[in-house]
């Protein structure tokens, strides 16, 4: 919307486009605002700063502060505190002492009396010192368990406010497009409704604390061409509608974030952090949206220098205030005085100034920081950031994402087992535990000579003790990276000599060069690093039973371990780092303490050359015959086996529903094993005939359900017929009358319908096109059922924000 009229006394010359309403404490400090005070409000200062490189381009980013002190820089105010304590290893309670003596001075020696709003980075954990390691987001993605992804999401906040921290940087609800990519640790999966759910769960468990959330990265970021990071994206406003949006829409209309990031990258060549059409039109005037949008480190400035759409500094800042971005992080190299000289040379409305302020200002209020005590009290002693609350929480969430690739009978292990190999080069390293934003591989890194500050046993620790009995024998083999072959002999000899052998491979998470997965870490192929296959393949051919555990950021291409040829280990068993925790419930599932129930997040692809690939595809997007290549993943999106087994019974489905209504779908599902576990039903759909092409799976909506042996349950899916919404010829999101199939499964190729009532989708041309090297026919465990057909009917419904969004999953 549009005002003319803003506050009492304040008026607007030029019409700005979704002006705030601000309260009367904010109106009433703006009033008194000049221009370097209002500036000083919509940037950041980064304390600590030494050489580290956590932000890309940091280094040559950096400039020097206007004052050598600390109230010099501050003399007008500020906006936030960059990672006050996740820069560098800072004792937390000492820190926190210095902070709110901090605070104090900025309302006892600023003019205006303004705290500093805290930000730190929070993906998997509260990125600071002797703070809990949760699990990445894809392992959160492959739990499936949004209610336990919350559960953690809280512990976060209360370790965040504890310590006077007000904003997290997270979740990231990037689509994952192209596992190439190296952030594709930091994201939840490939299917837009799980990222939604998982993220928007995440987003409520962390507000409910007190700490305002941060959406990344808006928008379109993931679809980079060729899965390298900051690249030109040139996704269709379709895509960009019907796959990178859901996640934040759903967000922001039922998780009530209060932030958003924007993304680094170009849309169709225009700059994310440019476009008014993304951060204003659609993410305020369309979804609703309003609270405070966050530059991305260095985004408003890479306008600059990476894009080349602003001349300089000013320029760059007045593109990016114009679009929407209110709050310039982690410092103000453009919105301080570049931003002030183009307001006083009358290029640039101060009304737009006004608006960014309103908007943190209102933050501020929102967050306490205007009350007259705030930060009268002491500040926390004695904090503990990694309670057993924590450690609970972290083993739950670690032991549900293990998804158990393949098996044929060596897990769990035998009791008889009495000599145990355990081979690899994250076999017994904490830092492979963890991802790209956990304080270890971010930040700690850098500071070699600190411990860790939390317990974290390793995979080798954690199955000691699991095994007391039995002889551990480790042998690294190799490492993460390089060509060195001189442990490989080595390896070989540990696992000949032992009834098991247990070979831990996978990632080292970094950022920019530093690991093999992680911010700037893409890669153009998807082997594992190194020579790890080589060590697989080497204890293999010993003839000694073979577990892989790949301890990875990204799913890699491992069809020799899984399908092909006399390599093949005896299981696979894929662990998306999974914290603090995860040794421990790696121990528990080798080991059968418990049952694997984790589901890929993302389908495992079959090659490099098969990227980017969704489940998301139309008919074309599959294999078929009139193309010599074959996309078809290894494993696909939803794939997980267990140590028991479940039958799907009776499966109904409502014959019809409104357009603009619901249906309901039931299934039974039974443990027809012999121990308990948990399965994670997936109700999936197709639309039949559209004016667009759609996918010929799509999730629709899901449930975990524990199990004992011979335990049956039934679940009831209502879902909103929006969930069949798509943009259509005039991109308006609709959802059109006609036929949809329903089913459920235990993964997207269980029981996906083709055209014409079964056919295969390689026969769509009718024979008039043959194809010598169709795919050949597979079958993957997985319960499923048939499908049914469920009718829309009415007009074409036009979908809005009032129309339902999420899928109620209940059981009896």
């Amino acid at each position: 919307m549009t005002s003319d009229t803003t506050t009492e006394g304040l008026v607007a010359t030029e019409e700005v486009p979704a002006f705030p309403i601000a309260s009367e404490r904010v109106g009433a400090l703006l009033a008194q605002m000049t221009l370097e005070e209002k500036a000083a409000q919509l940037v950041g200062y980064w304390l600590d700063q030494g050489g580290e490189v956590v932000a890309p381009l940091q280094n040559e980013m950096a400039a020097a502060g206007r004052h050598d002190t600390l109230a010099g820089i501050t003399r007008d105010g500020i906006g936030h505190y960059t990672r006050v304590y996740g820069t560098r290893p800072v004792e937390p309670t000492e820190r926190a002492a210095w902070l709110w003596a901090e605070q104090r001075r900025l309302k006892r020696e600023t003019r205006l009396g303004i705290p500093a709003l805290v930000h730190e980075e929070c993906l998997t954990g509260l990125a600071a010192w002797k703070a809990a390691s949760f699990p990445t987001p894809l392992a959160w993605g492959a739990s499936f368990d949004p209610e336990l992804v919350a559960e953690m999401g809280a512990l976060i906040g209360e370790s965040m406010r504890t310590l006077g921290i007000h904003q997290g940087l997270a979740p990231v609800l990037d689509v994952v497009r192209d596992p190439r990519w190296g952030r594709v640790d930091e994201c939840i999966g490939e299917d837009p409704y799980l990222v939604g759910t998982v993220g928007t769960a995440y987003v409520q468990g962390l507000q409910s604390a007190g700490v305002h959330a941060t959406l990344k990265h808006f928008l379109g970021y993931s679809g980079s061409r060729a899965g390298r990071n900051h690249a030109p994206v040139s996704a269709g406003p379709r895509e960009v509608a019907d796959v990178f949006l859901p996640p934040f829409e759903m967000a922001i209309r039922d998780g009530r974030v209060r932030s958003v990031m924007n993304s680094y990258a170009e849309i169709d060549g225009v700059p994310v952090a440019s476009d008014p059409a993304l951060l204003t039109g659609l993410l305020r005037e369309r979804l609703g949206f309003d609270g405070v949008v966050v530059a991305d480190y260095f985004a408003i400035a890479f306008l600059e220098v990476m894009h080349a759409v602003a001349a300089d500094r000013g320029e760059a800042a007045e593109l990016a205030l114009r679009a929407g971005i209110d709050v310039e992080l982690p410092s103000g190299d453009a919105y301080l005085e570049p931003l002030v000289d183009r307001v006083r040379s009358g290029a640039l409305d101060e009304t737009y100034l006004d608006r960014a302020v309103i908007r943190v200002l209102a933050q501020k209020e929102q967050l306490g920081l205007f009350e007259p005590d705030v930060f009268d009290d002491a500040p926390p002693a004695g904090v503990d950031l990694d309670t057993p609350r924590h450690r609970d929480v972290a083993r739950r969430l670690a032991a549900e994402s293990l998804v158990l690739l393949s098996n044929d009978g060596v897990l769990p292990l035998a009791v008889t087992a009495r000599r145990i190999a355990l081979i690899g080069p994250n076999a017994d390293r904490s830092e492979a535990l963890q991802g790209c934003y956990s304080f270890a591989n971010h930040v700690l890194a850098h500071h070699p000579g600190y411990e860790l500050g939390i317990e974290m046993p390793t995979v080798r620790e954690a199955l000691t003790a699991a095994v007391p009995r039995a002889q551990i024998v480790h042998a690294r083999g190799s490492e993460v990276e390089g060509s060195d072959r001189i442990g490989l002999a080595e390896a070989e000899r540990a696992a000949a000599d032992a009834d098991v052998a247990i070979v831990v491979v996978g990632d080292q998470a970094g950022l920019f060069g530093r690991g093999t997965v992680g911010e700037g870490n893409d890669v153009e192929s998807l082997d594992l690093p190194g020579v790890q296959r080589e060590l697989v393949e080497r204890v293999v051919a010993t003839g000694t039973p073979v577990v892989m555990v790949v301890l990875s950021g990204r799913p890699y291409a491992i069809d020799w371990a899984l399908d092909d040829g006399a390599a093949r280990p005896g299981a696979v068993l894929q662990a998306f780092f999974p914290g603090e925790e995860g040794g421990t419930a790696i121990a528990d599932v080798l080991t059968g303490a418990s049952s694997p129930s984790g589901r890929l997040p993302l389908s495992l692809p079959r090659s490099s050359g098969a990227q980017p690939y969704s489940y998301l595809h139309p008919i074309l997007g599959g294999p078929s015959d009139v193309t010599s290549t074959d996309p078809t993943p290894l494993r696909p999106f939803g794939f997980g086996l267990s140590y028991t087994s479940f039958a799907y019974e009776e499966f109904t489905a409502s014959a019809e529903a409104r357009t603009d209504g619901s249906f309901t779908a039931t299934v039974t599902v039974a443990n027809t094993g012999a121990r308990r576990g948990a399965e994670v039903v997936q109700l999936y759909g197709r639309d039949m005939v559209a004016s667009v092409t759609r996918p010929v799976a799509q999730l629709l909506g899901y449930g975990r359900v524990e199990l004992d042996p011979g335990e049956r349950r039934t679940l009831r899916f209502e879902v909103p017929a929006a969930r069949f919404a798509f943009s259509d010829r005039t991109l308006t999101r609709v959802v059109e009358p006609g036929e949809v199939r329903v089913w459920a499964a235990a993964h997207a190729e269980a029981s996906a319908p083709a055209p014409d009532d079964g056919e295969e989708v390689a026969g769509v041309t009718g024979g008039a096109i043959s194809n010598e090297r169709a795919r050949a026919h597979r079958v993957l465990p997985g319960a499923a059922t048939a499908s049914l057909p469920v009718q829309l009917t009415g007009d074409v419904h036009e979908v809005g924000a009032a129309d339902a969004r999420l899928v109620t999953v209940s059981s009896a």
